[in-house]
């Protein structure tokens, strides 16, 4: 299928639309979890490092299977994808709200809606690309801000819904209204071309893509390979009808065929033996994609930002990541009572997420400010704050300690930029997918860390100085790794440097 050039508008602002509503109920119960994380543990008395698996993987669990996920956008596209996905999280809920036991959850609440989480992330931001060239950072900056909009209000939307009709029956009316997603993913249109002959469509059905796109370096062998694909198609498809060029393809096709193998109608065996030729192609080249794929992995690791960057957002996860989950266990555990305030610490922590995408976003934008030191003082300003946390004893301290890791958190809108600026445009999709495997792998670890603090020591004091210190190391390693002293070393060692090196000092004006 034939995609177009992107509209910057149109029906691609609709696309914003559903998709902010999309990340808005499928990301507002998971983010909001540490208000029923309280609820589990008084039913299921599992301890606190056990019961917060559960959404520990609900966060994680989208990040690992992001590869997959991006297969399956690609394969099947972005509205089939977010109509399943809508299921998938509509029946996590709706099956957590008879969970027997806590290891019930980790499947139902934990791995089912984790994973239909993670395909709706990436079928948005997919679709929202497809629409959108110019304003994509504004596209993608106002579909970011759903899930944190949805944190803010399901993390009160459920206290309240667990009041009136006790957790079973939060979580039923919360995985209906996820049921809107259903909707949603019916407006997600695919951007293809409407000009497109009669002829050029029915020869697209007809040749697979490969025969239609590969690689430079690998055009002998895929050659080969799309001649006898498309020979064994038109041989077992005969009433299947080709016009124009498609005819013409099919009929230099064929000659060539002839000429190459004369005797292939002789018997059955010429046609095994092409077939056997033509699967060891296949191997062939799937093989070299991958080697080169390994290559290209190894190449961003000798990129010693790149690998400080890394280790940066598996610590920033590990110690960040659980206040979103134990804030409320948080005030509980330490006698401070939230009754008498209308806004929950998750939902001030939500707000102030949203506010600091929009501010770290804008800052990133401006020309002098060096984004990956942006990034660096955010990472430094939430590890200063989780090493405070445990001196809040009051609703108004903890308000305002939420609010600054709120903001801090928002340096997620800039992550893309500090990437890009780290391993080049052409390498991002690589890099980001390697970055935000690490990323789930911090998600379902954190929380549980801190939970097995409390149990083994009944406070979260050390869990919280552990937290704080994990995100400190990280942005002190990154700080290092950035610094300009190490690109003098080498252009004074090299005038030319190394392929996998990069300057961050022409980097921050771009």
């Amino acid at each position: 299928m034939m995609l177009q050039k992107p509209t910057d508008g149109g029906w691609g602002w609709v696309i914003v639309t559903v998709s902010f509503f999309i990340q808005f109920l499928a990301y507002g119960s998971p983010l909001a979890v540490g208000v029923l994380y309280v609820e589990w543990l008084d039913i299921f008395k599992a301890g606190k490092g056990t019961t917060a698996w559960v959404g520990s993987l609900a966060a994680g669990v989208g990040l690992l299977a992001s590869p997959v996920c991006s297969i399956c956008v690609s394969t099947f596209g972005a509205r089939p994808v977010t109509i399943f996905s809508g299921f998938m999280v509509a029946g996590g809920l709706i099956l957590s709200s008879v969970a027997p036991s806590i290891y019930f959850l980790f499947f139902s609440y934990g791995i089912i809606l984790g994973l239909g989480c993670g395909l709706l992330y990436t079928a948005t931001v997919t679709a929202t690309c497809q629409y959108f060239d110019k304003r994509r950072g504004l596209a993608l900056g106002l579909i970011s801000t759903g899930s944190s909009v949805g944190l803010f209000i399901y993390a009160a939307l459920q206290r309240e819904l667990i009041e009136l009709y006790e957790l079973d029956g939060c979580l039923l009316i919360v995985g209906a209204l996820s049921l809107n997603i259903l909707a949603c993913g019916i407006l997600m249109r695919p951007l293809t071309s409407s000009d497109t002959s009669l002829g050029e469509k029915k020869c697209t059905e007809r040749i697979p893509e490969q025969n239609l796109i590969y690689h430079e370096k690998e055009t002998n062998n895929e050659e080969k390979i799309s001649i006898l694909e498309m020979n064994f198609t038109a041989e077992n498809n005969p009433n299947r009808v080709c016009h124009g060029d498609c005819f013409q393809n099919h009929h230099r096709t064929n000659s060539v065929l002839l000429t190459t193998h004369p005797k292939e109608t002789d018997g059955h065996k010429t046609k095994v033996a092409e077939q056997k030729s033509l699967c060891k192609e296949m191997a062939k080249t799937k093989w070299h994609k991958l080697l080169n794929y390994w290559e290209d992995t190894a190449i961003l690791f000798k990129n010693k930002v790149f690998s400080a960057l890394v280790v940066a957002i598996l610590l920033f996860t590990i110690g960040g990541f659980p206040p979103t989950l134990l804030l409320e266990d948080i005030a509980r555990s330490s006698n401070i009572s939230e009754e008498p305030y209308f806004i929950p610490l998750v939902s001030i922590m939500g707000i102030s997420t949203v506010i600091g995408k929009f501010v770290l976003g804008l800052l990133a934008d401006f020309a002098f400010i060096n984004t990956l030191y942006l990034y660096i003082s955010t990472l430094l300003g939430t590890g200063m704050a989780l090493l405070v946390v445990p001196f809040a004893n009051t609703y108004i301290t903890l308000a305002i300690f939420a609010g600054v890791l709120g903001f801090f958190s928002g340096n997620w809108s800039i992550f893309p930029y500090v990437t890009t600026k780290t391993v080049g445009l052409e390498k991002l999709t690589h890099s980001y997918g390697i970055l935000m495997f690490f990323a789930g792998i911090g998600n379902c670890l954190g929380s549980p860390i801190v939970g097995w603090f409390y149990d083994w020591t009944q406070t979260y004091n050390i869990a919280f100085y552990f937290s704080g210190l994990c995100v400190l190391l990280g942005g002190v390693l990154l700080l290092l790794a950035a610094l300009p002293c190490w690109d003098k070393c080498n252009h004074q060692s090299s005038k030319k440097p190394p392929i996998c090196t990069h300057s961050y000092s022409a980097a921050s004006c771009a």
